[in-house]
């Protein structure tokens, strides 16, 4: 019997790796960084053998998708933003016995999902940039499931979330962190005013709806936020249409779940989106 131990929602901006390096942007997100890396240190506490990271950078046009290799190693470059993330060295291990019961579960839970073990499917960087800051020394093995989902219903993801976790407690012998690896409002800056905008969000109404948004979170109003995330998701540009967020949420229970967010990286912009590092306690699902 496993245990879902950890749930959060996280930032994966590029200008993290940015940070790190000499230069006029070196330390600018070190508050994200080190959000990451407290998750991290909580996961580790908890006994967490796997992250599964719920990435809004890999597009799927049909069906979900679970990227289940045994083994991920390489160098990886941006291809939306080469500016920002270039020879960034990752290397972890991967979990097909765990990928593969998730995707079993979905799929008779009637959301058809496919684990891809014997594949070349580059990670993409939802779920790399994480892992630079959460699993540095591969600690952690990993799987990523496809979030950027072109043309599928919210509720879908929804069932595939609550799958995932019914899977882990009943079939699993382990313990795993859930991470749905997305922004809150995704407007980017306008090419040519990006650098006017590396610290802000791209409106006035997005910053709002954002903040209305986590302080729904840290009140637990969740039957009020779930009602409003299709038009929340649509409005303000939510990433990957925020699949992501309706995969943990339908894990934790969707509108039935009572727990209060716990803001472990405080709202930010970056180049016009909305970001945040924030832990969502795992409770009981009602019975």
């Amino acid at each position: 019997m496993g245990k879902l131990a950890i749930a959060a929602k996280i930032t994966h901006v590029p200008s993290m790796y940015l940070s790190e390096l000499d230069g006029p942007h070196h330390g600018c997100r070190q508050a994200a960084i080190d959000g990451h890396r407290e998750i991290a240190r909580r996961c580790r506490e908890a006994g967490v053998d796997t992250l599964v990271v719920f990435d809004t950078h890999w597009l799927v046009n049909s069906g979900y998708h679970i990227n289940n290799a045994a083994r991920f190693e390489g160098v990886y470059t941006s291809n939306e933003l080469p500016h920002f993330i270039k020879n960034m060295p990752y290397a972890c291990t991967g979990n097909p016995a765990l990928g593969a019961l998730l995707a079993a579960a979905a799929t008779q839970a009637g959301v058809p999902t496919r684990a891809h073990a014997d594949t070349t499917l580059a990670l993409e960087y939802g779920t790399l940039v994480p892992l630079r800051y959460m699993n540095a020394d591969g600690h952690f093995r990993v799987l990523s499931v496809s979030a950027m989902c072109m043309a599928h219903n919210l509720d879908d993801s929804r069932r595939l979330g609550a799958a995932f976790r019914q899977a882990v407690e009943a079939d699993y012998d382990g313990t795993v962190a859930f991470f749905a690896s997305g922004s809150l409002s995704h407007r980017f800056a306008q090419n040519g005013q990006t650098d006017d905008y590396l610290f802000k969000v791209w409106s006035p109404f997005l910053e709002r709806v954002d903040h209305a948004v986590v302080d729904l979170w840290q009140q637990g109003d969740w039957p009020t936020f779930c009602a409003m995330l299709p038009e929340y998701a649509e409005k303000c540009h939510g990433e990957g249409h925020m699949h992501d967020t309706a995969m943990l949420l339908g894990a934790l229970g969707w509108d039935t779940y009572t727990g209060r967010a716990e803001v472990v990286t405080p709202y930010f912009g970056s180049s016009g989106t909305g970001q945040i590092n924030a832990i969502l306690p795992v409770t009981p699902l009602a019975a």
